[in-house]
């Protein structure tokens, strides 16, 4: 069977295809060398020429990567994907008892190879910045082929597929925090180590990821997986009637179950978080404001980003609502309570606590770019970029607004 044929297959009749997947004779390094490098490289050339070529346009702006940072990104991206398969693969064997399913790594690797496909394809849209979020769509179909995948080759009952489904669905979000925090140490975008893991005992999975342990309660993942179930009929009688709004709803419920069991709360409202941002800001004027939500399969994220300029002086503030999706705030506690501190003869990185708030800086010695971040405990994250202000100019523009009130926002549910 052709590359193209698989790809055919797996994407429009998914339940059709596992079996003959599972039937296949082979081993890693084949599923690897055949379908898996050719695959791989479409997100990592389409970013390549998204990023470095095309550029990203924001506010009259565009802004592209260096080639060289580009070309790193890329390789490296690549590289780590397809480390990344292998390890999810492990994951997921591991798992298989958890679920009443059974070991077999050859069938695990096929069900996160085959799996990935749609997100892998679905890079393409990394070509055009501004089509992102297609990408991501194509990434999330990827949820409901491993869900299709998980009875016929892992051996899972049907009644546990959507759990199963949830647990790699959560180590799949915390598995590509890792990933690009390890490729940021490969391509001199930042700096640390990142170590990962997971384990299942009593009926619990946990995830270690640095400076944090999530644990998962797999009974509570049961009562998901009930919901995750009526989704996915209702998803498949809409789409036999033909009717695609039905089904992309029902699709949504079945994500959004998936990435919580329906615990996500709604995001602040866009123009809310307006209300924090200053006219002025560090003695520039505000000279461009955009507040937005975007919303793909039943989730929701909202921000606000400002410009502020003047003369050869600007600084860009981004206010961004994480903590309304479950498994991104858990992400993000990784980050939140790690600590760098590192220092060359010409820039500076150190991440850090205090009294409950994480914060990010680095910095040029030279005054000619700063990046300062704050990640407040209710899951809203300020970041701020500036460039021909030094670092102690921004952390007192950024401060400047109120903190407190901004951190003692509360989501509805």
């Amino acid at each position: 069977m052709t590359l193209v044929q698989r790809v055919q297959d797996i994407l429009l009749k998914p339940k059709e295809t596992w079996p003959a997947i599972a039937a296949e004779s082979g081993d890693v390094k084949s599923i690897y060398t055949s379908y898996l490098v050719y695959l791989a490289a479409i997100p990592a050339v389409a970013g390549f020429i998204g990023m470095s070529v095309f550029g990203m346009s924001f506010l009259g702006a565009t802004i592209r990567t260096p080639i060289m940072s580009g070309l790193a990104s890329m390789i490296v991206g690549f590289v780590l994907s397809l480390v990344m398969v292998y390890v999810l693969a492990l994951i997921a064997n591991a798992l298989a008892p958890t679920f009443g399913g059974e070991k077999n790594m050859l069938n695990a690797v096929k069900l996160v190879a085959y799996g990935a496909t749609a997100g892998m394809v679905g890079g393409v849209f990394s070509l055009l910045p501004m089509l992102s979020m297609l990408g991501i769509l194509a990434g999330l179909y990827s949820i409901y082929l491993i869900y299709t995948g998980i009875p016929v080759l892992m051996k899972a009952p049907d009644s546990k597929a959507m759990g199963y489904t949830a647990v790699l669905v959560v180590c799949g979000v915390v598995a590509s925090l890792i990933l690009g925090a390890v490729s940021a140490m490969f391509t001199g975008m930042g700096r640390g180590h990142m170590m990962g893991g997971a384990t299942s005992e009593g009926g619990n999975v946990t995830i270690k990821v640095p400076g944090t342990e999530i644990s998962i309660d797999t009974a509570k993942l049961e009562e998901a997986s009930k919901k995750m179930e009526a989704a996915s009929k209702q998803m498949e009688a809409a789409q036999a009637s033909g009717d695609q709004e039905a089904a992309s709803k029902a699709m949504g419920a079945m994500l959004g179950a998936a990435m919580g069991g329906g615990d996500n709360t709604k995001p602040f409202v866009p123009e809310k978080l307006q209300t924090f941002v200053p006219e002025k800001m560090g003695g520039m004027p505000r000279t461009s404001i955009e507040a937005r939500t975007d919303s793909a399969m039943g989730l929701s994220f909202s921000s606000v980003e400002a410009l502020y300029s003047k003369d050869n002086q600007s600084i860009n503030v981004k206010v961004q609502d994480i903590g309304a999706v479950k498994v991104l705030a858990m992400g993000m506690a990784a980050w939140a309570s790690s600590t760098v501190n590192r220092e060359t003869p010409d820039e500076v990185e150190r991440v850090y606590q205090k009294d409950g708030i994480s914060y990010k800086e680095e910095y040029r010695k030279d005054g000619s770019h700063a990046d300062f971040g704050i990640m407040l405990p209710n899951g809203l994250m300020v970041d701020a970029t500036a460039n021909g202000v030094d670092m102690d100019t921004l952390k007192s523009a950024v401060n400047s607004m109120d903190m407190a009130a901004l951190g003692a926002l509360t989501r509805e549910k």
